[in-house]
């Protein structure tokens, strides 16, 4: 399906794209890394029934702008994350976050001083060792990577995306997944996030998660190969409360697997605290 982000939201490292749609209490949904807002595409028209939906790239990020120089670090789109929401002017918003998403969510919220009413965490980035294997490789030898032949390098983003599913894409979903990250500045895009995303970004929040406050529910597809279970039971200890929800048969990206059941966990009332 088409998918077109028509606002623009300008930061001192360049523009990000956004959208809004349907009426109803606000819910913002943040994608991770390499994806982009697109992993929403199915979530987001079928809460806006009832839900005023918003969706953002991150800086680097699909349709927001690329160049050099930008800073696309964790705690820089955690800046912009705040920001964008003073920017619409949400009261308390339902925040919902993928991956790296979740450090941004949890960042704007522990130290940019945002306020959510509640949080959703999907297979999300929130602390421990996360960056480690193949994100320490890239890491650590960006300036390697980025000097890698065009066809070497989509076919390694390609390979990494493939991992994150656990059945697969449908048609034309990966090669949507793979424009942003094609040509020379799509490449030297990739590699930016990768040096710029660092483990200090998130150990800074390890101590603050006793702090949430707010409901908090966590959602992980059982199969997932990026961020396996350890990583959904380390956010489940530290944040008070918070509620962990296992999709069976499904990956790292359960916008992918497992749409209608994601979607039914989203539409579902918050669990009562100890129940």
């Amino acid at each position: 399906m088409a998918w077109h982000l028509a606002e623009t939201f300008e930061t001192p490292d360049g523009y990000v794209k956004w959208a809004s749609f349907g009426k109803g209490a606000p819910v913002v949904l943040l994608h991770g890394s390499p994806f982009s807002s697109y992993i929403w595409r199915e979530i987001a028209p079928a809460l806006a029934r009832t839900r005023r939906v918003y969706v953002w790239d991150l800086l680097g990020f699909g349709q927001s702008e690329q160049r050099e120089g930008q800073d696309v670090g964790l705690a820089a789109q955690g800046r912009i994350f705040a920001r964008l929401l003073a920017h619409w002017g949400l009261s308390r918003p339902s925040i919902v976050a993928h991956d790296v998403g979740g450090a941004v969510a949890l960042r704007a919220l522990l130290l940019e001083g945002s306020e959510y009413g509640d949080l959703t965490l999907v297979d999300a980035v929130g602390g421990g060792q996360w960056g480690t294997g193949y994100f320490k490789l890239i890491r650590e030898n960006a300036h390697v990577f980025e000097q890698l032949p065009d066809y070497a390098h989509e076919a390694l983003v390609a390979s990494h995306l493939r991992h994150a599913t656990h059945s697969g894409y449908r048609p034309g979903v990966l090669s949507t997944y793979l424009d942003p990250w094609r040509g020379p500045q799509g490449q030297a895009a990739f590699y930016r996030q990768y040096r710029q995303f660092a483990q200090s970004q998130t150990d800074e929040l390890e101590p603050l998660l006793g702090g949430v406050a707010v409901p908090t529910r966590i959602i992980w597809g059982r199969e997932d190969r990026l961020l396996p279970a350890e990583f959904a039971e380390y956010l489940r200890s530290r944040i008070p409360d918070a509620a962990l929800t296992w999709v069976e048969g499904a990956g790292h990206t359960i916008q992918e697997d497992a749409p209608a059941r994601l979607l039914s966990r989203l539409a579902a009332d918050f669990p009562t605290p100890g129940l």
